[in-house]
C-alpha cells in the first residue's frame, strides 16, 4: 500500500550503528508523516546489517529491507531503494546520520507546498579533514563546470516527489547512474535546504582515496561528454608547438646557426607521447562507459527483501 513518505537508506557494513539509526529516523518519521516506511538497502554487507534490519522489522513493520546479492555500490543501492519505495514522497539519506534526520519535517513542508525535489546542501563540512574538503570542493567545481549544473555542496540527502522517482527509475534506464547529477538534470520545482555535516555516529567511512578518484572519473564521464574536448585541444597544442619548432629549425638553418639537438628532440617526443596517452585515456574512459551500457546488465541484483513485496523484479 502506498504511504505518504518512504525513507531510503543505503547501507554497507553499518550493522554496528544501524539500530540507533533506525531509532532516530523512526522517531522523526512518527511525528513528521501521516504514514511512512523506512527501507534499508543492504549493499552486500558482511557484518550482519540485514539481520539487524530483519529483527527491527519483526518489532516495527514500517522498517523494511532490501538485500543485494553482493556489493554493487551506493548508486545501485539508491536505485534499488527508489524502485521499491511506495511513498508519495521519498527521502534518501546516509546510514551514518551525517545527514541529519531532524531536517525531514522541513523537507516535507517544502514538498507539501509544491516543491518536487528538495536538495540537502552541505553548509559546513567541519567533520571532514582539510584534504577531504579540498577534494570535494575541487570535484564539485569541475563537475559543475563540465555539466552546467551547480553541485557545490550537494549530497545524496534529498526528497523526491513520486513523479520524480518514477522518472528516475523508469524513464532513465542508463547503467552508469549518478543520483546527484540526475536529480538536478530532470528539472521540476527544486528547492535547497542547508545542513551541517555531523560526525559519524559509529564506524568509519568506507570511502578511500582511490575509491573517490574512481567515483569522480566514473560520474564525470557518465554525465558529461565535454572531457572528450581534451583530445582535439591537445592536438591543437601539439600543432602549435610543431609550427613553432619548425619555424625555429628553418630560421636556424637559414641563419647558419646549429639546429637544436637531442635535448629539444627528446623533450618534444616525451611531451607528444604524454599528450597522446592522455587523449587515449580520456577516450578509453568513454569506451568503457559505452561498453557497460551496451552489455545491458541490470544495475543490481536483489537477493531477498524484508517486509516488501518481491515486485518489482529481483533483477533491477
Amino acid at each position: 500500500m502506498p504511504c505518504e513518505l518512504s525513507i531510503v537508506i543505503p547501507a554497507f557494513n553499518e550493522g554496528e550503528g544501524m539500530s540507533h539509526t533506525l531509532d532516530v529516523v523512526k522517531t522523526v518519521a512518527d511525528e513528521a508523516a501521516t504514514s511512512y516506511e523506512i527501507i534499508i538497502v543492504d549493499d552486500g554487507s558482511s557484518d550482519g546489517t540485514s539481520g539487524v534490519v530483519a529483527a527491527a522489522h519483526a518489532i516495527t513493520p514500517e522498517i523494511k529491507g532490501i538485500v543485494l546479492s553482493r556489493q554493487f555500490g551506493k548508486e545501485a543501492a539508491l536505485y534499488a531503494g527508489l524502485r521499491h519505495a511506495s511513498g508519495n514522497a521519498v527521502i534518501t539519506l546516509d546510514a551514518d546520520l551525517q545527514h541529519p534526520p531532524t531536517l525531514i519535517p522541513e523537507m516535507l513542508e517544502h514538498w507539501r507546498k509544491g516543491a518536487e525535489i528538495v536538495h540537502g546542501v552541505k553548509r559546513d563540512r567541519h567533520a571532514d579533514s582539510l584534504l577531504q574538503r579540498f577534494a570535494a570542493s575541487a570535484y564539485n567545481a569541475v563537475f559543475s563546470r563540465l555539466s552546467g549544473f551547480n553541485l557545490r555542496g550537494s549530497s545524496d540527502f534529498k526528497l523526491l516527489d513520486r513523479r520524480v522517482v518514477d522518472v528516475l527509475t523508469q524513464s532513465l534506464p542508463e547503467y552508469g547512474r549518478f543520483y546527484r547529477g540526475l536529480s538536478a538534470w530532470v528539472g521540476y520545482r527544486q528547492v535547497s535546504v542547508p545542513f551541517d555535516v555531523a560526525p559519524r555516529e559509529s564506524g568509519e567511512s568506507r570511502w578511500g582515496g582511490l575509491g573517490l578518484v574512481r567515483y569522480a572519473i566514473r560520474t564525470v564521464t557518465a554525465f558529461s561528454s565535454l572531457p572528450l574536448m581534451i583530445v582535439p585541444i591537445l592536438g591543437l597544442v601539439m600543432l602549435v608547438i610543431a609550427i613553432i619548432l619548425g619555424i625555429e629549425a628553418i630560421y636556424s638553418k637559414v641563419s647558419g646557426d646549429a639546429i637544436s639537438g637531442f635535448a629539444t628532440l627528446e623533450i618534444t617526443i616525451l611531451f607528444t607521447g604524454s599528450l597522446v596517452m592522455i587523449g587515449l585515456g580520456v577516450i578509453g574512459q568513454y569506451l568503457a562507459r559505452m561498453f557497460d551500457e551496451i552489455k545491458g546488465r541490470p544495475v543490481c541484483l536483489v537477493s531477498r527483501v524484508i517486509g516488501l513485496d518481491s515486485s518489482p523484479d529481483f533483477q533491477q
